[in-house]
């Protein structure tokens, strides 16, 4: 079960903290004013780099050894927070923003930064799940993530990306506003071996109208 790492975990169940670990997080900008401003990534004209389908989400900049530091050093309260909570995992969400960066950032700068992610979090005693950047699971793997949660790789075919490189250690998730017959394949196709989750796509929490959560 993942939970925002400002959330608690859920009682009894295997609980992964999400951390928005390569991009700022919507309605949190102004954490990032001050010597933080310096951290955002910016274009020649200096304006920062949002992702263009989460435009509230600004790119943090992982280009360099120094800012690699100081944007760890902030990360890092952020996973021990997850481990004090009582988190068994944390989720690093993003990890594939240089693919929004305009150029700006490399495979090689965000593989660095997830080195120190890993780092961090096994210091803290929890796992590391990568999400998203499939064809890049291989090399992840190797710098240590210990599991992968998917979103849509029934519906993008891409779940044999993960599942040849951490095995049955991958959660995947499908979404409600897909056709059923994705979550119906995905089921047929992995859900004896793996968790797969049917969830509604803005994640909302029981109660709210349009909450959607269904296993195989």
């Amino acid at each position: 079960m993942v939970r925002d790492r400002e959330d608690l975990p859920e009682p009894g169940l295997y609980s992964v903290c999400y951390v928005n670990a390569f991009q700022t997080q919507p309605g949190e900008r102004e954490d990032w004013t001050g010597e933080r401003a310096e951290l955002l990534l910016r274009d020649s004209s200096g304006t920062p780099v949002a992702d263009p389908d989460w435009p509230d989400e600004v790119l943090l900049d992982v280009s360099t050894p120094a800012k690699r530091e100081a944007l760890i050093a902030i990360v890092a309260s952020w996973i021990a927070g997850c481990a004090d909570s009582g988190f068994a995992a944390v989720e690093a969400d993003n990890l594939d923003s240089a693919t929004r960066s305009q150029g700006l950032l490399s495979d090689s700068d965000t593989a660095a930064f997830a080195a120190d992610l890993i780092e961090e979090a096994h210091r803290n005693g929890l796992a590391l799940g990568q999400k998203n950047a499939a064809e890049r699971a291989p090399e992840l793997r190797g710098l240590g993530f210990d599991f992968a949660i998917t979103e849509e790789c029934e519906a993008f075919d891409e779940c044999d990306a993960y599942t040849g490189v951490y095995g049955d250690r991958v959660y995947e998730v499908e979404y409600t506003d897909a056709p059923e017959a994705v979550f119906e394949r995905a089921c047929a196709a992995r859900g004896d071996r793996i968790g797969v989750l049917q969830r509604d796509r803005d994640l909302l929490v029981p109660g709210e109208d349009g909450f959607v959560s269904r296993q195989c």
